[in-house]
């Protein structure tokens, strides 16, 4: 009973009740001799042309039962028709009612049937895939949490997932759900994390790591502080943010809609127009029907839903129909250094040891010891590998001196020791550098702080940290490129040095260094100036200016930031740069078939125009062909929904292990 009520409302009722109908007019009226096919009533239809193509001149139980299957399929269609006149708008719906009348008034009622029976299946045909190309959504949806298990006075409460307070804290056991976001406090578990990354593989967390709402635990147990509930989830952003991108009208669906104002009016004109000077009822009403341009109308939503949907999918938050036509126009890319191109953590790369009476762990004993009582940034990676080789400094620095622009002087073990530039060695009169100063302009040279250290009054070896290129970077020009975009530039307010070193890395076209962030707009808007459609990837936060001036801004690892899943044109929830060529590969794949289904449309309406004109096209066969537009329209925007991201090509050596076995699929 469940089933036959969901059936009774659901898309196809009507054109399954329509279709029945009409097979029963012909059932009557050629089984078993016609025998069954009383007559009902004299003809009361108007008598037409030649073309009318009426069944006789008594209305029969076969008429009836046809007229009765137009009528099913036609009352919606007439009721939507009515209503749009109630707004002042000539929809589609009228010019199909219009002709579904005139064929009745006629005598055509197999006519009549036909048109409101093939129309009312395109309708179904439209809403069923609708729904499922916002089946995207309906899967963001379906993985919000219900329940929460939280610590209450020491005790475990399962209590609904809105309820949890901010900073409670939340279990999550194997094979949970977690309700929240949040930060992990204790315990160690494997989260999959999907549904806000797109990034299937499960992802380790333990303490002070940041977890989503939505994601699954597939091991270990947490406790997790809740830093977001209910709508104030990454999850819950999303979901917002998905429901206002599939409604959002792109620049050619609003021309469509501009264009669609017009036309319906004209096929109008043009009907009333060739009935009056042919004086063939039939003619005006054909070209009402095949006049109708519901391929037209729905080519391009039906693109757009899907290709968000696929977007949503996996990890990239496009904001709109609006967006996605710009970013498939994309020909320059202007990318962040830290963060984007590289790592964003300093890591110690180099430790020149050039006295021959210390080895590597006595230097970086030595160096740690220094750094220990340092606040600068590039203390932490030097403490790092210290504690990682085993050689952390046992005591603290009796004093430490910062030297601003040079380094830092500190007393370890009763020992003066100097870490910094030549200028530092040179104001506590260390004048034989050796090759210390030549060893430390090639590791400058190489896009690395390069940093002299000395025990007492010699130099004892040469240490240098740099921010670490990701090993997706080069893929990602690469893909960038192979997809059409012209130029990779790079806005950094990094030295000049350091910039060509990571350009040299990675394949970066054009740098800019040593930037403000006014003069990262300056760059975006010269670039706009030389007539390219510019992204611009970023942070969000010293990016600002340069994001809000570029044609689509785009947030790199968006899902722990709320301000960026809002603001960004285009949201990438993951970490990994090849998102980035993909969201722009699948807005330009969606740009391509909204293209091709306004062809498909517009062309089907002129051979069918031309088909009538030539006296080859009934009202039925009009209706028929342009709702095997209708369907093919649909079909071709559903390949977007069977698009899988490795279908950018994704090199071997930084694809996941997912990644390859699809490729080789593919293959």
């Amino acid at each position: 009973m469940k089933a036959l009520g969901k059936f009774r409302y659901g898309n196809w009722f009507i054109p399954v009740v329509s279709g029945l109908l009409i097979l029963l007019s012909f059932g009557v009226q050629y089984l078993f001799a016609g025998q069954w096919n009383a007559t009902l009533t004299p003809r009361w239809w108007f008598a037409a042309t030649e073309h009318s193509h009426e069944t006789g001149h008594v209305f029969t139980l076969s008429n009836a039962l046809m007229l009765a299957g137009g009528i099913v399929a036609g009352y919606k269609i007439s009721v939507n028709a009515v209503r749009a006149l109630q707004v002042k708008f000539i929809s589609i719906d009228l010019l199909v009612s219009i002709a579904a009348l005139g064929a009745v008034l006629i005598g055509n009622f197999w006519e009549s049937a036909a048109v409101t029976f093939l129309f009312s299946v395109g309708h179904a045909l439209e809403a069923g895939t609708m729904n499922k190309t916002r089946a995207a959504l309906a899967e963001l949806v379906a993985v919000v949490p219900d329940q929460a298990v939280v610590l209450r006075n020491g005790e475990q409460v399962q209590v609904p997932a809105t309820e949890v307070k901010m900073g409670e804290t939340v279990l999550v056991k194997n094979g949970a759900k977690i309700p929240v976001d949040g930060l992990v406090i204790s315990g160690t578990g494997a989260i999959d994390e999907a549904t806000i990354t797109g990034e299937s593989i499960p992802v380790e967390k333990s303490a002070a790591d940041q977890v989503f709402a939505g994601t699954i635990s597939h091991g270990g147990f947490l406790q997790v502080k809740a830093t977001g509930t209910g709508a104030d989830t990454t999850l819950a952003r999303i979901i917002h943010r998905v429901e206002e991108a599939q409604d959002a009208k792109a620049k050619t669906q609003t021309f469509i809609d501009r264009f669609s104002k017009w036309y319906t009016p004209a096929v109008m004109l043009l009907a009333l127009l060739a009935w009056l000077t042919s004086a063939d009822v039939v003619l005006g009403l054909t070209l009402l029907v095949i006049g109708c341009p519901g391929a037209l109308v729905i080519s391009i939503p039906v693109a757009i839903v899907a290709g968000i949907g696929r977007s949503a999918r996996n990890g990239i938050l496009i904001k709109g129909g609006e967006y996605l036509e710009n970013a498939a126009r994309i020909t320059a890319v202007a990318v962040d250094k830290t963060g984007t191109l590289t790592e964003g953590r300093p890591v110690l790369t180099d430790i020149v040891v050039l006295d021959p009476k210390m080895d590597r762990s006595a230097v970086l004993r030595w160096a740690a010891g220094a750094e220990a009582g340092s606040e600068h940034p590039l203390a932490a990676p030097i403490l790092d590998t210290a504690r990682d080789e085993g050689v952390s400094p046992t005591t603290l620095a009796e004093d430490v001196t910062p030297v601003i622009g040079k380094g830092i002087v500190a007393h370890v073990e009763g020992q003066q020791v100097l870490v910094g530039n030549t200028a530092l060695m040179a104001q506590y009169g260390i004048t034989e550098l050796g090759a210390s100063a030549e060893v430390a302009d090639e590791l400058s040279a190489a896009g690395k702080t390069a940093m002299i250290i000395a025990l007492e009054d010699r130099v004892i070896a040469v240490i240098a940290v740099a921010d670490t290129i990701r090993a997706e970077a080069p893929a990602m020009i690469r893909e960038l490129h192979a997809i059409g975009v012209k130029k990779v530039v790079m806005l950094t307010g990094d030295s000049r040095k350091v910039a060509e070193a990571i350009a040299a890395a990675t394949g970066i076209d054009e740098i800019h260094a040593s930037l403000f962030p006014e003069d990262k707009l300056a760059a975006v808007a010269q670039m706009q100036s030389e007539g390219h459609v510019v992204a611009m990837v970023g942070d969000g936060v010293n990016d600002a200016p340069a994001l809000a001036t570029a044609d689509i801004g785009v947030a790199m690892g968006a899902a722990g930031s709320a301000v960026a899943v809002q603001t960004a044109d285009i949201a990438l929830m993951g970490d990994r740069l090849l998102k980035l060529p993909e969201a722009i590969w699948l807005a330009q794949r969606t740009v391509r078939i909204m293209r091709q289904n306004i062809t498909i449309a517009l062309g089907t309406v002129l051979i069918l125009l031309a088909g009538v004109f030539a006296g080859g096209v009934s009202m039925s066969l009009g209706m028929l062909v342009h709702e095997g537009s209708v369907l093919i329209v649909i079909l071709n925007a559903m390949r977007l929904m069977r698009v899988r991201p490795t279908q950018v090509a994704v090199p071997d050596q930084v694809a996941t292990g997912e990644d390859q076995k699809n490729k080789a699929a593919l293959r």
